[in-house]
Protein backbone atom coordinates (compact mmCIF):
# COMPACT_ATOMS: atom_id res chain seq x y z
CA UNK A 1 0.00 0.00 0.00
CA UNK A 2 2.72 2.60 1.09
CA UNK A 3 3.99 2.79 -2.72
CA UNK A 4 4.23 4.98 -5.68
CA UNK A 5 3.22 8.66 -6.43
CA UNK A 6 1.25 9.00 -3.32
CA UNK A 7 -0.29 13.25 -2.57
CA UNK A 8 0.04 15.03 0.40
CA UNK A 9 -3.67 17.27 -0.03
CA UNK A 10 -4.16 20.42 0.71
CA UNK A 11 -7.34 21.23 2.88
CA UNK A 12 -9.39 23.92 0.68
CA UNK A 13 -11.12 26.44 2.61
CA UNK A 14 -13.93 28.78 2.07
CA UNK A 15 -15.18 31.85 4.10
CA UNK A 16 -12.77 30.42 6.88
CA UNK A 17 -14.56 26.74 6.85
CA UNK A 18 -13.41 23.50 4.95
CA UNK A 19 -14.73 23.59 1.10
CA UNK A 20 -15.90 20.14 0.83
CA UNK A 21 -17.04 20.55 -2.87
CA UNK A 22 -13.57 21.90 -3.70
CA UNK A 23 -12.07 18.77 -1.94
CA UNK A 24 -13.86 16.22 -3.50
CA UNK A 25 -12.98 17.76 -6.59
CA UNK A 26 -9.42 17.61 -5.75
CA UNK A 27 -9.83 14.67 -4.82
CA UNK A 28 -10.91 13.18 -8.61
CA UNK A 29 -8.57 15.20 -10.35
CA UNK A 30 -5.87 12.84 -8.50
CA UNK A 31 -7.13 9.78 -9.21
CA UNK A 32 -7.96 10.70 -12.63
CA UNK A 33 -3.96 11.51 -13.13
CA UNK A 34 -2.42 8.77 -11.42
CA UNK A 35 -1.90 9.43 -7.88
CA UNK A 36 -1.67 6.13 -6.01
CA UNK A 37 -3.13 6.81 -2.41
CA UNK A 38 -3.96 10.16 -1.33
CA UNK A 39 -2.87 11.79 2.25
CA UNK A 40 -5.19 14.02 3.90
CA UNK A 41 -4.48 16.31 7.03
CA UNK A 42 -0.74 16.08 6.87
CA UNK A 43 1.35 19.11 7.18
CA UNK A 44 0.48 19.80 3.24
CA UNK A 45 -3.50 19.88 4.64
CA UNK A 46 -2.85 22.27 7.42
CA UNK A 47 -3.77 19.89 9.86
CA UNK A 48 -2.25 21.96 12.80
CA UNK A 49 -4.98 24.13 12.28
CA UNK A 50 -7.64 21.88 12.18
CA UNK A 51 -10.10 21.44 14.80
CA UNK A 52 -10.48 18.22 16.03
CA UNK A 53 -14.29 18.28 14.13
CA UNK A 54 -12.73 19.78 11.07
CA UNK A 55 -9.49 17.20 10.55
CA UNK A 56 -11.93 13.98 11.33
CA UNK A 57 -14.52 15.40 8.74
CA UNK A 58 -11.49 16.17 6.03
CA UNK A 59 -10.58 12.36 6.94
CA UNK A 60 -14.11 11.39 6.34
CA UNK A 61 -14.75 12.98 3.68
CA UNK A 62 -12.18 11.68 1.70
CA UNK A 63 -12.52 8.04 2.24
CA UNK A 64 -16.20 8.42 1.41
CA UNK A 65 -15.22 10.29 -1.75
CA UNK A 66 -12.13 8.24 -2.67
CA UNK A 67 -14.36 5.00 -2.20
CA UNK A 68 -11.23 2.45 -2.32
CA UNK A 69 -10.05 3.31 -5.45
CA UNK A 70 -7.11 4.27 -3.70
CA UNK A 71 -5.39 4.04 -0.64
CA UNK A 72 -6.55 6.88 1.98
CA UNK A 73 -3.66 7.08 4.41
CA UNK A 74 -4.66 9.57 6.71
CA UNK A 75 -2.32 12.25 8.76
CA UNK A 76 -2.87 12.07 12.49
CA UNK A 77 0.15 12.43 14.06
CA UNK A 78 0.27 14.97 16.83
CA UNK A 79 3.16 15.95 19.76
CA UNK A 80 0.73 13.96 21.88
CA UNK A 81 0.65 10.04 22.51
CA UNK A 82 -3.04 10.49 23.98
CA UNK A 83 -4.19 12.49 21.36
CA UNK A 84 -2.07 10.50 18.39
CA UNK A 85 -3.89 7.77 19.33
CA UNK A 86 -7.32 9.71 19.94
CA UNK A 87 -7.02 10.48 15.84
CA UNK A 88 -5.92 7.22 14.28
CA UNK A 89 -8.50 5.47 16.00
CA UNK A 90 -11.03 7.80 14.38
CA UNK A 91 -9.29 7.69 11.05
CA UNK A 92 -9.59 3.27 11.53
CA UNK A 93 -12.95 3.50 12.23
CA UNK A 94 -13.82 6.22 9.53
CA UNK A 95 -12.45 3.40 6.93
CA UNK A 96 -8.62 5.12 6.40
CA UNK A 97 -6.31 2.24 5.15
CA UNK A 98 -3.80 3.60 6.98
CA UNK A 99 -2.14 6.32 9.36
CA UNK A 100 0.89 8.88 8.70
CA UNK A 101 2.27 9.62 11.94
CA UNK A 102 4.96 12.77 12.31
CA UNK A 103 7.16 12.62 15.18
CA UNK A 104 6.26 14.15 18.00
CA UNK A 105 7.81 17.91 17.87
CA UNK A 106 8.55 20.67 19.94
CA UNK A 107 8.83 18.20 22.89
CA UNK A 108 12.07 16.76 21.61
CA UNK A 109 11.54 13.14 22.85
CA UNK A 110 14.55 10.75 22.77
CA UNK A 111 15.44 8.06 20.88
CA UNK A 112 13.57 5.77 23.52
CA UNK A 113 10.59 7.92 23.69
CA UNK A 114 9.83 8.18 20.33
CA UNK A 115 9.66 4.12 20.30
CA UNK A 116 7.42 4.35 23.09
CA UNK A 117 5.10 6.78 21.38
CA UNK A 118 5.19 4.87 18.83
CA UNK A 119 4.61 1.30 20.10
CA UNK A 120 1.80 3.02 22.25
CA UNK A 121 -0.04 3.72 18.99
CA UNK A 122 0.71 0.35 17.17
CA UNK A 123 -0.77 -1.04 20.48
CA UNK A 124 -4.54 0.40 20.69
CA UNK A 125 -4.86 0.57 16.50
CA UNK A 126 -5.12 -2.20 13.42
CA UNK A 127 -4.48 -0.28 10.79
CA UNK A 128 -1.25 -0.35 9.00
CA UNK A 129 1.27 2.88 10.49
CA UNK A 130 3.82 4.85 8.52
CA UNK A 131 6.18 6.87 10.09
CA UNK A 132 6.89 10.19 9.57
CA UNK A 133 10.38 12.26 9.85
CA UNK A 134 10.68 15.52 9.15
CA UNK A 135 13.55 17.30 11.19
CA UNK A 136 13.63 20.72 9.43
CA UNK A 137 9.62 20.78 10.84
CA UNK A 138 10.14 18.88 14.19
CA UNK A 139 13.59 20.13 15.71
CA UNK A 140 14.30 16.11 15.74
CA UNK A 141 15.62 13.53 13.24
CA UNK A 142 14.71 9.51 14.37
CA UNK A 143 17.43 7.58 13.88
CA UNK A 144 17.79 4.58 11.56
CA UNK A 145 18.00 2.31 14.77
CA UNK A 146 15.19 3.52 16.07
CA UNK A 147 13.23 3.31 12.98
CA UNK A 148 14.78 -0.56 12.40
CA UNK A 149 13.44 -1.39 16.04
CA UNK A 150 9.57 0.36 15.34
CA UNK A 151 10.12 -1.52 12.18
CA UNK A 152 10.05 -5.04 13.93
CA UNK A 153 6.09 -4.16 15.29
CA UNK A 154 3.34 -5.76 13.97
CA UNK A 155 1.57 -2.53 11.70
CA UNK A 156 4.26 -0.10 11.40
CA UNK A 157 4.48 -0.47 7.56
CA UNK A 158 6.96 1.96 6.48
CA UNK A 159 8.18 5.47 6.61
CA UNK A 160 8.31 8.87 4.84
CA UNK A 161 11.55 10.28 5.48
CA UNK A 162 12.49 14.15 4.60
CA UNK A 163 15.78 14.20 6.31
CA UNK A 164 17.34 14.79 2.51
CA UNK A 165 19.97 12.59 3.42
CA UNK A 166 20.51 9.55 1.09
CA UNK A 167 22.75 7.84 3.61
CA UNK A 168 20.52 8.32 6.49
CA UNK A 169 17.49 6.33 3.86
CA UNK A 170 20.13 4.32 2.72
CA UNK A 171 20.43 2.97 6.62
CA UNK A 172 17.26 2.85 7.20
CA UNK A 173 16.33 0.43 4.00
CA UNK A 174 19.60 -1.55 5.28
CA UNK A 175 18.45 -1.98 8.80
CA UNK A 176 14.83 -2.72 8.38
CA UNK A 177 13.29 -5.83 6.46
CA UNK A 178 12.63 -6.03 2.86
CA UNK A 179 9.01 -5.11 2.80
CA UNK A 180 9.62 -1.82 5.20
CA UNK A 181 8.69 0.92 2.77
CA UNK A 182 10.72 3.63 2.56
CA UNK A 183 8.96 6.79 0.77
CA UNK A 184 10.73 10.18 -0.39
CA UNK A 185 9.23 13.19 1.69
CA UNK A 186 11.03 15.52 -0.54
CA UNK A 187 9.61 15.77 -3.82
CA UNK A 188 13.25 16.81 -5.02
CA UNK A 189 14.64 13.67 -4.07
CA UNK A 190 12.01 11.43 -5.12
CA UNK A 191 14.34 9.72 -8.10
CA UNK A 192 17.29 9.73 -5.64
CA UNK A 193 15.41 7.42 -3.53
CA UNK A 194 13.83 4.98 -5.69
CA UNK A 195 17.56 4.45 -7.17
CA UNK A 196 18.29 3.20 -3.57
CA UNK A 197 15.82 0.93 -2.92
CA UNK A 198 12.82 3.14 -2.09
CA UNK A 199 9.00 2.97 -2.66
CA UNK A 200 7.69 6.20 -3.53
CA UNK A 201 7.32 9.93 -2.25
CA UNK A 202 4.55 11.47 -0.19
CA UNK A 203 4.56 14.45 -2.74
CA UNK A 204 3.58 18.32 -2.47
CA UNK A 205 4.14 18.52 -6.12
CA UNK A 206 1.40 16.33 -6.86
CA UNK A 207 -1.19 18.49 -5.73
CA UNK A 208 -1.07 20.84 -9.10
CA UNK A 209 0.80 18.15 -11.47
CA UNK A 210 -0.12 15.00 -10.66
CA UNK A 211 0.44 13.51 -14.27
CA UNK A 212 3.95 14.35 -13.71
CA UNK A 213 4.84 12.17 -10.60
CA UNK A 214 3.07 9.54 -11.54
CA UNK A 215 4.65 9.51 -14.55
CA UNK A 216 7.98 9.50 -12.74
CA UNK A 217 7.10 6.84 -10.85
CA UNK A 218 5.47 4.22 -12.93
CA UNK A 219 8.71 5.21 -15.72
CA UNK A 220 11.25 3.92 -13.01
CA UNK A 221 9.06 1.22 -12.00
CA UNK A 222 8.69 -0.22 -15.71
CA UNK A 223 12.62 -0.18 -16.15
CA UNK A 224 12.80 3.23 -18.11
CA UNK A 225 16.05 4.26 -15.58
CA UNK A 226 17.25 7.60 -18.11
CA UNK A 227 13.76 8.28 -18.77
CA UNK A 228 12.99 8.51 -15.39
CA UNK A 229 16.34 10.28 -14.53
CA UNK A 230 15.24 12.88 -17.75
CA UNK A 231 11.47 13.23 -15.98
CA UNK A 232 13.37 13.99 -12.82
CA UNK A 233 15.12 16.90 -14.22
CA UNK A 234 12.24 18.16 -15.83
CA UNK A 235 9.87 18.89 -12.71
CA UNK A 236 12.59 20.22 -10.57
CA UNK A 237 11.96 24.12 -11.87
CA UNK A 238 8.16 22.64 -10.69
CA UNK A 239 9.36 21.59 -7.35
CA UNK A 240 11.49 24.73 -6.71
CA UNK A 241 8.07 26.60 -7.13
CA UNK A 242 6.48 24.51 -4.84
CA UNK A 243 8.91 25.52 -1.95
CA UNK A 244 9.44 28.79 -2.53
CA UNK A 245 8.27 29.72 0.11
CA UNK A 246 5.90 27.56 3.04
CA UNK A 247 4.64 24.51 2.16
CA UNK A 248 1.76 24.29 1.85
CA UNK A 249 1.49 28.18 0.83
CA UNK A 250 2.79 28.00 -2.68
CA UNK A 251 0.61 24.93 -3.82
CA UNK A 252 -2.45 26.51 -2.02
CA UNK A 253 -1.43 29.47 -4.13
CA UNK A 254 -0.59 27.39 -7.54
CA UNK A 255 -4.14 26.01 -7.32
CA UNK A 256 -6.14 28.85 -6.58
CA UNK A 257 -4.24 30.03 -9.96
CA UNK A 258 -5.43 26.86 -11.21
CA UNK A 259 -9.24 27.81 -10.39
CA UNK A 260 -9.42 24.45 -7.98
CA UNK A 261 -9.58 26.51 -4.75
CA UNK A 262 -9.73 29.56 -3.18
CA UNK A 263 -6.36 31.21 -1.96
CA UNK A 264 -7.31 31.11 1.38
CA UNK A 265 -5.14 29.98 4.35
CA UNK A 266 -4.83 29.95 7.61
CA UNK A 267 -2.80 31.91 10.39
CA UNK A 268 -0.18 32.03 11.01
CA UNK A 269 0.44 31.58 7.46
CA UNK A 270 0.04 34.11 5.17
CA UNK A 271 -0.70 35.00 1.41
CA UNK A 272 2.41 34.89 -1.05
CA UNK A 273 4.53 37.72 -1.12
CA UNK A 274 3.85 39.03 -4.71
CA UNK A 275 7.12 38.40 -5.92
CA UNK A 276 7.26 35.26 -5.22
CA UNK A 277 3.69 35.07 -6.64
CA UNK A 278 4.42 36.23 -9.97
CA UNK A 279 7.85 33.59 -9.89
CA UNK A 280 5.37 30.61 -9.41
CA UNK A 281 2.87 31.88 -11.95
CA UNK A 282 4.92 31.92 -14.66
CA UNK A 283 6.34 28.54 -13.46
CA UNK A 284 2.88 27.45 -14.16
CA UNK A 285 2.63 28.70 -17.38
CA UNK A 286 5.53 27.15 -18.56
CA UNK A 287 4.14 23.71 -17.31
CA UNK A 288 0.86 24.57 -18.91
CA UNK A 289 -0.92 24.07 -15.77
CA UNK A 290 -2.27 28.02 -16.25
Amino acid sequence: MFKGAMVAIVTPFKDGRFDEKAFKELIEFQIKNGTDAIIPCGTTGESATLAYKEHNRVVELCVETVNKRVPVIAGTGSNSTKETIMLTRHAEDAGADGALLITPYYNKPTQEGLYRHYKAVSENVDIPLLLYNVPGRTGLNMLPETTARLAELKNIKGIKDATGNLNHVSTIIELCPKDFSVLSGDDFTTFPVLSIGGSGVISVTSNVYPKGMASLIDTFESGGIEDARRIHYELMPLHRAMFLETNPIPAKTALALMGKVREELRLPLAPMDKKNRESLAETLKKYGLI
